[in-house]
Parts: C-alpha cells; structure tokens; sequence
C-alpha cells in the first residue's frame, strides 16, 4: 500500500506524469492475454488501485539515479569512410586518453561495441541502436583509461552480439585479415580483426558462447573468456546475466595477461556476477615460470566434434609439443562435454529472448542498470524490430514460442544441468591443471553470398560453437591462441583452466606461445 507519505506529496504539486493510467479496455486485453478472466468489477478495482502505483513511479522517476563516472574529456569522434575502414572492423573511431602513466601507458585500445563510451555513438551491432550514445563510461573503459590505456575507437560486432559468423553487423560484413573473403569470426570480429591486422595493440571482446574466442581463434590471435565474474560487466548490453563475460584479446600472451590486469576485479557492488572477495594477481609477472610438472589434458570429445578432421589434427599434434618443456600431455574423456552446447542453448536462448530482446536488456540481478540504454533499445525495439538480423528474429521467436508452451522449464533445468556440468569439468580439473581442445571444430569458413538462403546464414552463423559454448554456462577461464595455419587460415587451441586461475591458463599459453614461435 502506498504510504501516506507519498499520497500527500502527490496531492501537494503538479508533476509531469510519469506513467499514463490505463483504460478498462487496456487491462481487459492484458487480463485476457494472460487468460486470468477478469470480470470487468475485478479489473475496475485495479485501476483503482493502480493510481497508488502510479505515484509510487512518479517518485522513482523523480529520484535522481547514480551514474557511472567519466573522467576524460573527449569529442564524439566520427564514423571511418570505408577507404579508411581496413576489413569494415571499425564502428566509430575516436581519441580519448587521461594522459596517466599506467600500465597501458602508449598503447592503442579499441571496445567492442557493446560497451558504453561516454560521449561516443554505439549500435552494438545493430539498427535498433542507431542514433544512441551513451553518457556514461562503463567500468572496464574508466579501468583503460585509468591506467593511461589510448582508446580510438570502437570495433564493430555482430547484430546484438548474436552471431559467431562476422556477416550480421548492421554496417556490413567484417572481413578476416588472413583471407577477405572469409569470416573474421564473431561476435568480437571488430576486436580482432584490427588486433591481428597490427591496426590497434589490443581489444576488449565480450563472449557469451565463444564471441571472444571464435573470432580469436579465426583471426589468429590470443583471447581470453576469463571465469565469469572475474572482469566486471558493468555497462555493456547484456545478452542474459548469467552467461555475460567481457576480456581482452591481444596479439601475445603477455599484452593479454597485461590488459587482463587492468580490467579485473571488483566493482563496488555494481555487477552482481561478482564475488566480493576477488583478488587479482599481477598476471604478467607469472608468466615465464614455465609449467614443469603442470598436467595437460586433452579433451577427446572436444577433438571428436570436429567437423575438420585436419583441425583436430593441427591441435593435437601442436598441444603434444608441451611435453618438451616437462609437461604431463595424456587424453581425458568428459563424455558430458558432447552436451555442453545443449545445455548452454537452453539457457542461451531464452536468456537472450527474455533478457536481451524482451527485456530491453535488463535481467533480473542487483546492480547498476544503464537506464539510457535500456530505454534506447525499448525504442527500437518499439519502433524497428524488422531490422533485427535472421538470427535474432529466430532467438526471439523460438525463445517465446518455448515461454508460451512451456515456461521457463527448459531455462531452469538448463541451469540444473549446468551444475552436473560444472561438476564434470571441475573433476577434470582435479587431475589436469588445464585441459585442450580445438577452439573451434571448423577451419574459417567463406562469409555469405548476397542472396543466401537464411537457412544457410543460420548454419553459419552458429554451428562453430559447440566447444566453446559450454565454459560460457560453467564460468571456466577460457583462452585461445592461435596453434598454426592450414592453408594459410589460422586454427585456434583452446586452453581451460580452474575458475578464477587465470595465472595457469596464462602460463600454459606463453609456454606453448615460446615454442610455436621458435618454430
């Protein structure tokens, strides 16, 4: 009930009303929307009953919100003729720099263009964003600048972030560096196309099914999905809260260990995913300790779902060269990982239709909200939902088609079954400190002809993720470096490791980095 309080503040003054009141036929059409059968008497009384909540809203919006800080001055920047837009991987460009001495003193950044830049404009992908710029810096932009990290600019992603295939982006398809006319990989393609170009130094990626490391992996570079909580998400576009990681991708292991650093840790209470106890080590200083004794395990069902033979090959025989530095490299069997992409897409997809698209992406955790966002992506939805991609139409179709017929139940034991997961790799774990596998089961394919059918675009744009898919959903620590080159295209190792041992990961991959590159 409303307090009396607030009824009397309400009386005192004329405000601007926050929400319009809504009609008898308003509420009737909601009642029978969600077949409740409201007699007209019932739905009456509501109304009734709704003029308290409308004050209680009055006052919240009324309220004024905290806000993310920024802290360097900076112009809007402008969007790259093509001629000056190297693969398309660039979204906007811009110069900001605190001028600090940092750890990321003299070297070029860009973000991913599902995370705010105050003042810069942002799509994340996608039409429905046109138009918006953001008025607040998100954490791990404030955390680069802080430490005298030079950003100029954002890289383009695929349409909402949704597509592992680079052909989504609503300002064009992102062309691989190695070869222009393949996928540069998505959803990070920006991020790492201009990385493996030598175009920026290094990049921040998002990856809630493989979108740092697919395009790391296409690309030829090192990307890193750290354990989930570790880099704080706050203010970037949410796909569904419990898969949502941000990391950095670089050319060497050393600048992503050294970004890493930089974007790691607590954010005061403003990202839910976090625990509060995080403590972050320096990364860079660990890398050279070599990784004698460390044991190695090959992931026989992550080389099984290979759909290139000569992939699986490539990594296998490229992992086995651990065992010169002392390492134990034996095969493990998880027969569970051949249903981590299942129980991730149970998750993911009506995580991302409920949060991401239905949601305006807001989940349902405590923390801060980018309200301006929020609001920016309920206009486009409102107002151009046909603009979205084909891969986005089908996650959000077939997302509340599964919420009408069947709640959330395929969500939730998609949730339960994550435990059995988790387990299974943490008993891994137990007996190998990291273990291996093909980042992705394909070599880079050709990106879409104008004119493909959407059945094809569809298959393109997810079928490459069924190993890195399921460390989304577990929160394992996740890298890929490049472990060689067929035909010229380069093929991705990933390397898992223990939640929150970031430092093992690390340091498998330099050991491996050394003897790739003495080769």
């Amino acid at each position: 009930m409303l307090s009396v309080h607030y009824k009397q503040m309400a009386k005192e003054l004329y405000r601007s009303p926050a929400i319009k009141l809504p009609t008898l036929d308003e509420f009737s059409q909601i009642s029978r929307e969600l077949n409740l059968g409201c007699t007209n008497e019932e739905l009456e009384a509501f109304i009734d009953d709704f003029s308290d909540t409308a004050s209680v809203m009055q006052r919240v919006s009324e309220l004024v919100e905290p806000q993310l800080p920024v802290k360097c001055t900076r112009t809007p920047g402008y969007r790259p003729e093509p001629k000056d837009n190297p693969y398309n991987a660039w979204y906007w460009r811009c110069d900001i720099q605190s001028g600090k001495k940092g750890k990321l003193a003299g070297k070029t950044v860009g973000i991913k263009d599902n995370i705010a830049v105050a003042g810069v404009p942002m799509m994340n992908g996608s039409k429905l964003l046109e138009g918006y710029t953001p008025e607040f810096d998100a954490t791990v932009v404030t955390r680069i600048l802080d430490e005298g990290g030079h950003i100029v600019g954002k890289t383009a992603c695929e349409d909402f972030c949704c597509d592992g295939g680079s052909f989504t982006c609503s300002t064009g398809p992102i062309r691989n560096p190695h070869d222009e006319s393949r996928s540069a990989g998505g959803s990070s393609s920006g991020s790492a196309a201009l990385v493996s170009a030598n175009l920026i130094d290094v990049a921040v990626g998002g990856d809630q099914g493989g979108s740092i490391r697919t395009p790391a992996s296409y690309c030829g570079i090192v990307g890193l999905k750290p354990t989930y909580g570790l880099v704080p998400y706050t203010g970037a576009c949410s796909i569904d809260p419990t898969i949502d990681h941000l990391g950095p991708m670089a050319r060497t292991v050393h600048d992503c260990a050294l970004l890493l650093e930089v974007l790691a840790g607590y954010d005061e209470g403003r990202d839910s995913r976090q625990p509060r106890d995080l403590k972050i080590p320096e990364y860079t200083s660990l890398l050279e300790s070599g990784i004698s004794g460390k044991r190695l395990g090959l992931l026989k069902e992550g080389f099984d779902l290979c759909s290139d033979q000569d992939v699986a090959n490539l990594v296998m025989t490229s992992a086995k060269q651990l065992s010169d530095v002392s390492a134990v490299v034996e095969e493990i069997s998880v027969p569970l990982h051949l249903d981590g992409d299942p129980i991730m897409c149970a998750v993911g997809l009506q995580g991302s239709s409920n949060c991401m698209l239905k949601g305006a992406g807001s989940g349902f955790s405590k923390g801060f909200y980018a309200s301006s966002m929020q609001e920016a992506m309920t206009r486009g939805l409102q107002a151009r939902p046909y603009d979205m991609s084909s891969t986005c139409k089908m996650m959000y179709i077939a997302g509340e088609y599964l919420n009408q017929k069947y709640g959330n139940k395929f969500y939730t034991k998609g949730h339960n079954l994550n435990l059995v997961l988790t387990k299974a790799y943490d008993e891994a774990l137990k007996q190998y400190d990291v273990l291996i596998l093909p980042t992705i089961t394909c070599k880079p394919e050709k990106l879409p002809l104008e004119g493909c059918s959407t059945t094809e675009l569809l298959q393109r744009g997810m079928k490459m993720m069924s190993n890195t898919s399921p460390f989304d959903i577990t929160g394992h620590p996740a890298l890929s470096i490049n472990a060689g080159f067929i035909d010229g295209l380069p093929i991705g190792m990933m390397i898992v490791g223990r939640h929150f041992d970031e430092t093992t990961v690390l340091q498998v991959a330099r050991s491996f980095e050394i003897l790739r590159d003495k080769n």
